[in-house]
């Protein structure tokens, strides 16, 4: 294969077709394309032939279909096929490039080995399918490709007097007056184990408690228990995502006057702090925790070294510090 080489187009399948229809040579009809014999002779050869439902002969347009349909076919084993370009590909992936990157620094790098960034997207997927499991390696380790459709309503449409983040006030929003909370389930690998997570914006302290169920009414009374240890000057906004756990939020304000907010739907970064509260907590608490085997002390040791940590957005302070601190105010 010379560098000049180029796959049929449709003007020249269709050219093909006429003139081998009119019975003319395969060498004239090579002469006439300026492409060599042997690119007519196996282009009539394999896509002329029949099948169960194509009594056979050739067609220009079910050509260029086949030859489009076999391309893509080959770019999903152009890497079965070159061991080493497979384990380039593999070793670039594990170490978080993305397919374009791959790619990209080939042809950068003029490499005798090419691949496209869609031949590696059809490889892994195809090898997902197969059970390796490739597509972990991707970046966002997404099973199939695409935007994932969501069905039906969205929890949103199912919690009453839902309040937008936008009506949260300014102290709230820039952190500049205690009492204001987010709250998040931390879940596990194990079905129906929760743990309820609060998180105070001001001071960053933490509060977690486990959970018998996610049930919004059972969620919302282990909130209320504890909100209601607190003084009036610490218990004044609580903040969620759209999960339906927070279905029962306005019993906050009937029973201590807390005022309830939502982030929009997915984007639980807007309430930052829990969000990456839970991440670090996940140091010592990871997903695969059996909680009926982890002992209440430790869970206590776990939130208190967290909220006995220094933090750098707190001058280097801990959390309980700057909370016992703002506890005294009134």
């Amino acid at each position: 294969m010379g560098q000049s080489y180029s796959h049929l187009s449709l003007s020249e399948r269709i050219e093909i077709y006429h003139l081998h229809r009119n019975q003319t040579s395969v060498r004239a009809i090579a002469r006439a394309l300026h492409r060599s014999p042997g690119t007519i002779s196996r282009e009539l050869r394999r896509n002329a032939k029949a099948t169960k439902s194509y009594p056979g002969g050739y067609e220009a347009v079910r050509a260029q279909g086949l030859a489009e349909r076999r391309r893509r076919w080959d770019a999903r084993f152009k890497l079965q096929r070159q061991p080493a370009l497979q384990d380039h590909v593999r070793d670039r992936l594990a170490m978080g490039w993305s397919p374009q990157q791959i790619a990209g620094r080939l042809a950068e790098e003029h490499a005798v080995m090419r691949i496209s960034h869609e031949s590696i997207y059809r490889f892994v997927y195809h090898r997902s399918a197969q059970k390796d499991h490739w597509h972990k390696l991707l970046p966002k380790r997404k099973h199939r490709r695409g935007q994932l459709k969501r069905g039906g309503l969205g929890s949103v449409d199912f919690i009453r007097h839902r309040r937008s983040l936008t009506e949260r006030s300014p102290e709230a929003n820039q952190r500049c007056e205690p009492g204001h909370w987010e709250a998040d389930l931390m879940c596990f690998a194990k079905y129906g184990h929760y743990v309820l997570v609060l998180h105070e914006r001001l001071s960053r302290r933490l509060y977690i408690t486990r959970l018998a169920s996610k049930k919004a009414l059972h969620v919302v009374a282990k909130i209320i228990s504890f909100l209601r240890s607190m003084p009036a000057h610490l218990r004044r906004t609580v903040t969620f995502d759209n999960g339906t756990e927070f279905a029962h939020h306005y019993k906050l304000n009937t029973a201590l006057k807390v005022q309830t907010f939502f982030c929009d739907p997915h984007a639980p970064w807007q309430k930052g702090g829990v969000e990456n509260a839970i991440g670090r907590m996940r140091r010592q608490l990871p997903r695969k925790t059996d909680l009926t085997k982890l002992s209440a002390y430790k869970l206590k040791k776990a939130v208190t070294e967290y909220n006995t940590t220094p933090r750098k957005c707190l001058g280097y302070k801990t959390p309980n510090e700057i909370f016992n601190r703002v506890a005294l105010q009134t």
